[in-house]
């Protein structure tokens, strides 16, 4: 490999680790060519690339990354998984294969830029993977929301059954107005018999003017005289 093809790789590497969410580091001796194309083949479906690359151009691709974290892991043969997607599945992909195969060693990664330890590995792998994760929260909005629609299911069938109820009863209908509109017509009864008293008043204030009229035959007795 020139110096050129060095650069290429050194820089295709440089971006693989800035595009990545995680990185992992494995020892991936004693694993054949046909189980390494089976690894890659898992570690698809997460969005990860599986990669062999020399231990001292990874390192000059970790610092021109800003990733001189990775560098201690850069010991012995190293294989390095670059993950776009699912950090869970890609770690649980790994954990799979090593736990069927009896190869592969976690040797650390880079997160978040932060190191991982080979325990921190393990621990992802164990979480659940992120379709799993987004069922679960599908599920917890769901469910609320699907005991309101019965809730309110349940309040409406209520509702319609009283209301039912109460019109076979009678109490509800055509039959209860008669009984509204009687009520104004007993109060108004007592205004009506009051109106002659109020009348009769005037007429006994009325009587003493007309006293005089009484005595007129006095009056015409005086014009005889004359």
């Amino acid at each position: 490999m020139n110096r050129e093809e060095k650069a290429a790789v050194i820089e295709e590497v440089a971006r693989q680790i800035q595009e990545a969410e995680a990185i992992y580091a494995v020892d991936y001796r004693g694993a054949s060519v046909p189980q390494a194309a089976e690894l890659r083949a898992r570690l698809r479906d997460a969005d990860a690339t599986f990669r062999v690359v020399k231990n001292t151009l990874t390192e000059r691709a970790a610092d021109q990354a800003g990733a001189e974290g990775l560098k201690v892991y850069l010991e012995g043969p190293t294989a390095m998984t670059f993950v776009r997607g699912d950090a869970a599945a890609a770690a649980k992909a790994l954990a799979d294969f090593r736990r069927s195969s009896g190869l592969l060693t976690f040797k650390g990664g880079w997160m978040n830029g932060e190191a991982l330890s080979p325990d921190q590995m393990d621990a992802i792998a164990r979480l659940p993977t992120r379709d799993v994760l987004y069922g679960r929260l599908v599920g917890m909005v769901a469910s609320p929301l699907t005991g309101l629609v019965t809730s309110l299911g349940g309040l409406i069938g209520g509702l319609a059954r009283q209301l039912g109820q109460i019109a076979e009863q009678g109490l509800v209908g055509g039959e209860a107005a008669p009984a509204e509109e009687a009520a104004p017509a007993e109060e108004a009864a007592p205004a009506e018999e009051a109106a002659p008293a109020e009348e009769a008043a005037p007429a006994a204030d009325a009587s003493p003017d007309t006293a005089p009229a009484e005595d007129s035959p006095a009056g015409e007795t005086e014009t005889e005289k004359e």
